[in-house]
Protein backbone atom coordinates (compact mmCIF):
# COMPACT_ATOMS: atom_id res chain seq x y z
CA UNK A 1 0.00 0.00 0.00
CA UNK A 2 1.51 3.57 -0.59
CA UNK A 3 1.90 6.00 2.07
CA UNK A 4 -1.16 8.63 1.91
CA UNK A 5 -0.78 11.44 -0.98
CA UNK A 6 1.13 14.31 -0.25
CA UNK A 7 -1.16 17.43 -1.99
CA UNK A 8 0.12 20.93 -2.47
CA UNK A 9 -3.43 22.49 -2.94
CA UNK A 10 -2.42 26.40 -4.45
CA UNK A 11 -5.71 28.55 -4.94
CA UNK A 12 -5.09 31.24 -7.74
CA UNK A 13 -8.96 30.89 -8.67
CA UNK A 14 -11.31 34.09 -8.14
CA UNK A 15 -13.95 31.15 -7.96
CA UNK A 16 -16.20 29.13 -6.14
CA UNK A 17 -16.52 26.29 -4.95
CA UNK A 18 -13.47 25.07 -5.10
CA UNK A 19 -12.61 21.49 -3.93
CA UNK A 20 -11.04 20.77 -0.26
CA UNK A 21 -7.78 19.85 0.52
CA UNK A 22 -9.05 16.42 1.64
CA UNK A 23 -10.83 15.79 -1.38
CA UNK A 24 -7.83 16.52 -3.50
CA UNK A 25 -5.91 13.84 -1.62
CA UNK A 26 -8.94 11.24 -1.63
CA UNK A 27 -8.30 11.71 -5.30
CA UNK A 28 -4.78 11.42 -5.70
CA UNK A 29 -4.84 8.64 -3.03
CA UNK A 30 -7.36 6.41 -4.94
CA UNK A 31 -5.18 6.39 -8.19
CA UNK A 32 -1.98 5.63 -6.19
CA UNK A 33 -3.73 2.82 -4.81
CA UNK A 34 -3.62 1.06 -7.90
CA UNK A 35 -0.19 1.53 -8.10
CA UNK A 36 1.21 0.83 -4.53
CA UNK A 37 4.64 0.21 -5.81
CA UNK A 38 4.92 3.87 -6.55
CA UNK A 39 7.43 5.96 -4.81
CA UNK A 40 6.42 9.32 -6.04
CA UNK A 41 3.49 10.66 -3.64
CA UNK A 42 3.41 14.56 -4.00
CA UNK A 43 1.55 16.14 -6.42
CA UNK A 44 0.55 20.03 -6.10
CA UNK A 45 -2.65 21.12 -7.68
CA UNK A 46 -3.45 24.76 -8.67
CA UNK A 47 -6.90 25.68 -9.27
CA UNK A 48 -6.77 29.09 -11.39
CA UNK A 49 -9.44 31.31 -13.90
CA UNK A 50 -9.49 31.08 -18.10
CA UNK A 51 -6.49 33.39 -18.51
CA UNK A 52 -3.71 31.30 -16.61
CA UNK A 53 -5.34 28.20 -18.12
CA UNK A 54 -4.87 29.69 -21.63
CA UNK A 55 -1.20 30.93 -21.28
CA UNK A 56 0.22 27.72 -19.90
CA UNK A 57 -2.01 25.88 -22.47
CA UNK A 58 -0.59 28.27 -25.05
CA UNK A 59 3.09 28.11 -23.94
CA UNK A 60 3.24 24.43 -23.56
CA UNK A 61 0.63 22.57 -25.74
CA UNK A 62 0.56 26.06 -28.63
CA UNK A 63 -3.25 26.27 -28.39
CA UNK A 64 -4.42 29.15 -27.63
CA UNK A 65 -7.33 28.32 -25.31
CA UNK A 66 -7.91 27.65 -21.48
CA UNK A 67 -8.13 23.68 -20.90
CA UNK A 68 -9.94 21.89 -18.11
CA UNK A 69 -6.33 20.21 -16.98
CA UNK A 70 -2.74 20.51 -17.64
CA UNK A 71 -0.41 18.02 -16.46
CA UNK A 72 3.44 18.88 -15.59
CA UNK A 73 5.28 15.29 -14.63
CA UNK A 74 8.36 15.90 -12.73
CA UNK A 75 11.50 15.20 -14.62
CA UNK A 76 14.33 14.57 -11.87
CA UNK A 77 17.69 14.87 -12.66
CA UNK A 78 19.95 11.62 -12.98
CA UNK A 79 20.77 10.11 -9.99
CA UNK A 80 18.36 12.10 -7.57
CA UNK A 81 15.30 10.70 -6.68
CA UNK A 82 12.12 12.28 -5.23
CA UNK A 83 9.13 11.59 -3.97
CA UNK A 84 7.67 14.30 -6.30
CA UNK A 85 5.01 13.38 -8.79
CA UNK A 86 4.17 16.72 -10.69
CA UNK A 87 1.96 19.78 -11.32
CA UNK A 88 -1.70 19.45 -12.53
CA UNK A 89 -3.64 23.00 -13.27
CA UNK A 90 -7.10 23.12 -13.15
CA UNK A 91 -9.07 25.97 -14.57
CA UNK A 92 -12.23 26.48 -12.44
CA UNK A 93 -14.58 28.19 -14.61
CA UNK A 94 -14.08 25.94 -17.69
CA UNK A 95 -14.56 22.62 -15.11
CA UNK A 96 -18.02 24.67 -13.90
CA UNK A 97 -19.25 25.30 -17.06
CA UNK A 98 -18.28 21.71 -18.23
CA UNK A 99 -20.36 19.97 -14.84
CA UNK A 100 -23.24 22.52 -15.94
CA UNK A 101 -22.93 21.10 -19.95
CA UNK A 102 -22.57 17.96 -18.98
CA UNK A 103 -24.98 17.55 -15.91
CA UNK A 104 -22.47 16.44 -13.08
CA UNK A 105 -21.86 17.21 -10.09
CA UNK A 106 -18.99 19.77 -9.83
CA UNK A 107 -16.84 17.71 -7.50
CA UNK A 108 -17.59 14.80 -9.63
CA UNK A 109 -16.22 16.59 -12.56
CA UNK A 110 -13.36 17.64 -10.37
CA UNK A 111 -12.77 14.22 -9.55
CA UNK A 112 -12.43 12.56 -12.70
CA UNK A 113 -10.05 15.63 -13.73
CA UNK A 114 -7.60 14.98 -10.89
CA UNK A 115 -7.76 11.05 -11.46
CA UNK A 116 -7.32 11.97 -15.60
CA UNK A 117 -4.33 14.27 -14.69
CA UNK A 118 -2.48 12.26 -12.02
CA UNK A 119 -3.10 9.30 -14.70
CA UNK A 120 -1.10 11.23 -16.66
CA UNK A 121 1.94 12.17 -14.42
CA UNK A 122 2.39 8.77 -14.09
CA UNK A 123 3.05 8.32 -17.51
CA UNK A 124 -0.65 7.20 -19.57
CA UNK A 125 -2.27 9.08 -22.59
CA UNK A 126 -4.80 8.78 -24.91
CA UNK A 127 -2.99 9.50 -27.65
CA UNK A 128 -3.38 6.00 -29.39
CA UNK A 129 -6.81 4.49 -29.03
CA UNK A 130 -5.65 1.25 -27.36
CA UNK A 131 -3.88 3.84 -25.04
CA UNK A 132 -6.93 5.79 -24.65
CA UNK A 133 -9.25 2.80 -23.93
CA UNK A 134 -6.70 1.78 -21.57
CA UNK A 135 -6.87 4.97 -19.79
CA UNK A 136 -10.42 5.49 -19.61
CA UNK A 137 -11.09 2.22 -17.86
CA UNK A 138 -8.34 3.14 -15.18
CA UNK A 139 -10.44 6.70 -14.87
CA UNK A 140 -13.62 3.80 -14.26
CA UNK A 141 -11.92 1.92 -12.19
CA UNK A 142 -10.55 4.39 -9.97
CA UNK A 143 -13.59 6.15 -9.77
CA UNK A 144 -15.95 3.68 -9.29
CA UNK A 145 -13.89 3.25 -5.73
CA UNK A 146 -14.96 6.71 -5.11
CA UNK A 147 -18.76 5.88 -6.06
CA UNK A 148 -18.79 7.53 -9.09
CA UNK A 149 -20.10 6.50 -12.10
CA UNK A 150 -19.23 6.02 -15.14
CA UNK A 151 -17.83 9.97 -16.90
CA UNK A 152 -17.76 8.33 -20.33
CA UNK A 153 -21.07 7.34 -20.36
CA UNK A 154 -23.48 9.10 -22.91
CA UNK A 155 -25.26 12.28 -21.34
CA UNK A 156 -28.24 13.91 -22.61
CA UNK A 157 -28.18 17.46 -23.50
CA UNK A 158 -31.05 19.71 -23.30
CA UNK A 159 -32.58 18.65 -26.92
CA UNK A 160 -32.27 15.19 -25.50
CA UNK A 161 -30.29 13.77 -28.05
CA UNK A 162 -26.74 11.91 -26.41
CA UNK A 163 -23.38 12.02 -27.27
CA UNK A 164 -19.96 9.79 -25.52
CA UNK A 165 -17.72 12.43 -23.43
CA UNK A 166 -14.27 11.63 -24.09
CA UNK A 167 -10.98 13.50 -23.88
CA UNK A 168 -9.34 14.09 -27.34
CA UNK A 169 -5.78 12.87 -28.40
CA UNK A 170 -5.43 16.22 -29.34
CA UNK A 171 -6.24 18.78 -26.35
CA UNK A 172 -7.69 17.39 -22.82
CA UNK A 173 -10.43 19.27 -22.92
CA UNK A 174 -13.68 17.12 -23.02
CA UNK A 175 -15.52 16.60 -26.19
CA UNK A 176 -19.25 17.17 -26.82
Amino acid sequence: MSPPAVVDRQIASTGSPLPAQSALEAWVDAVLAHFPEEPRIEVTIRMVDADESRDLNRDYRGRDRPTNVLSFPFEAPPGIELPLLGDLVICHPLVMQEALEQDKRLEDHYAHLVVHGTLHLLGYDHIEETDAETMEQLERDILATLSIADPYLPVRDMSGDSSERHFDSEDERLDP
